[in-house]
C-alpha cells in the first residue's frame, strides 16, 4: 500500500513539474532575499502566472501577509508551509455538488462532457480501465455521434481493454445510444456505464439541449441517472477551463472534474482557481499518455507535489 501511494505521488509530482518550476522555485527565490511590500506584488504575479487567477492569487497573498504579521519569519520553508496549508484548506472545504448513489441493482451511470480536443475520449478509457481494475463490469456508450473519429477512438480503446461498447452510426441520436447502453447494462448486470457526449461548445444551445435530452432518456431506464456528470478539462487551456466549467454547470449540473493533460501544462494551479470560484471538485487527473496515467485526485498529494 505504501508503495502505491509513493508511486502515485511520484506520478503527480512528475505531472506538476512544469508548474512547480514556475511556482515553488520562484517563490523560494523571491523570499530567499530581503523582502518588503513589493515582494508580495511579485508573489501575486507568480501565482497568477501559475493560473491561480487574479481572485485566488490575491486571496493567497492576503492570507500570507496576515500570517506573517502575527507570526513573523524569514524561513522560506515556513513561508511555503503557510501557502501549502492555505491551499489544502481551500481544497478540503465542502464541495457545492453531491453525486447520487445508484439504487440496489442499478449500474452507476456517469455522463462525461467536455469540449472537443479536451482529452475526453481518452479520459473515458482511462476511467473505464480504473473501474475494470477494481473488478467492475463496465459498458461504454459512444454518444459523441457527431464525430465519427470519436466513435472510432472509443471503439479502439474498448477493444484494447476488452470492454463492451454500445454505438451507432455517425449522426445518430445520442440519447438513443444512451438508452441502448443503459438497457444493455441492466440486462447484463453491468456495474458502471460511461456515456461519452458531443463537445461542440460553439453551438452552445444545441449542445446543451442535446445533453438535457440524454439526461431525460437515461432516467427512463435508470430513474436517478446520471448519478454523476464529469467535465473533462484540458489543463493546458488555463483560465478558459473555468469558463467551460461554468457554462456546462449551468446547463447540466456537474459533480466532478477530470483534469486531463496535467503533465503538459505549467498551469497546474488551475485546480485551486476552479475550486475557489465554482466549488466543483477535481476527481481525477491525467498524468501522462498511457492508460495507467490516471490518478484519483488527492488534495494533499497535489499540494505537496505543487510546493515540494
Amino acid at each position: 500500500m505504501f508503495q502505491f501511494f509513493k508511486t502515485s505521488f511520484q506520478k503527480v509530482k512528475g505531472a506538476l513539474a512544469k508548474t512547480r518550476s514556475l511556482l515553488s522555485v520562484r517563490i523560494k527565490a523571491l523570499f530567499g532575499k530581503p523582502w518588503d511590500d513589493s515582494t508580495f506584488d511579485e508573489l501575486e504575479q507568480i501565482l497568477f502566472e501559475s493560473d491561480l487567477g487574479s481572485t485566488c492569487a490575491q486571496d493567497f497573498v492576503e492570507h500570507l501577509k496576515n500570517k506573517l504579521r502575527t507570526q513573523p519569519t524569514n524561513d522560506i520553508g515556513k513561508i511555503l508551509e503557510i501557502i501549502q496549508a492555505h491551499a489544502l484548506e481551500l481544497l478540503s472545504s465542502p464541495p457545492k455538488t453531491t453525486p447520487l448513489v445508484p439504487a440496489l441493482g442499478d449500474p452507476l451511470v456517469i455522463l462525461i462532457v467536455g469540449v472537443n480536443g479536451s482529452g475526453k475520449t481518452t479520459s473515458i478509457a482511462k476511467l473505464a480501465k480504473t473501474f475494470q481494475s477494481e473488478g467492475k463490469k463496465v459498458i461504454l456508450a459512444a454518444g459523441d455521434t457527431f464525430r465519427a473519429a470519436a466513435i472510432e477512438q472509443l471503439t479502439t480503446w474498448a477493444e484494447r481493454l476488452n470492454i463492451e461498447i454500445v454505438k451507432a452510426k455517425p449522426g445518430s441520436d445520442p440519447s438513443a445510444v444512451a438508452f441502448d447502453a443503459l438497457t444493455a447494462a441492466k440486462n447484463r448486470k453491468a456495474d458502471v456505464v460511461l456515456i461519452d457526449t458531443a463537445g461542440r461548445l460553439q453551438n452552445k444551445t444545441d449542445l446543451m439541449q442535446e445533453l438535457e435530452k440524454v439526461r431525460r432518456v437515461c432516467k427512463k431506464v435508470v430513474p436517478d441517472a446520471p448519478h454523476e456528470t464529469f467535465l473533462v478539462l484540458d489543463a493546458t487551456t488555463g483560465q478558459n477551463a473555468i469558463d467551460q466549467a461554468q457554462v456546462f454547470h449551468q446547463f447540466t449540473p456537474l459533480t466532478g472534474l477530470i483534469l486531463a493533460k496535467l503533465d503538459g501544462s505549467a498551469k497546474g494551479g488551475i485546480v485551486l482557481s476552479i475550486y475557489k470560484q465554482i466549488g466543483i471538485p477535481v476527481r481525477w487527473i491525467g498524468t501522462g499518455e498511457g492508460a495507467d496515467d490516471f490518478e484519483p485526485f488527492d488534495p494533499k498529494t497535489y499540494v505537496d507535489a505543487l510546493f515540494d
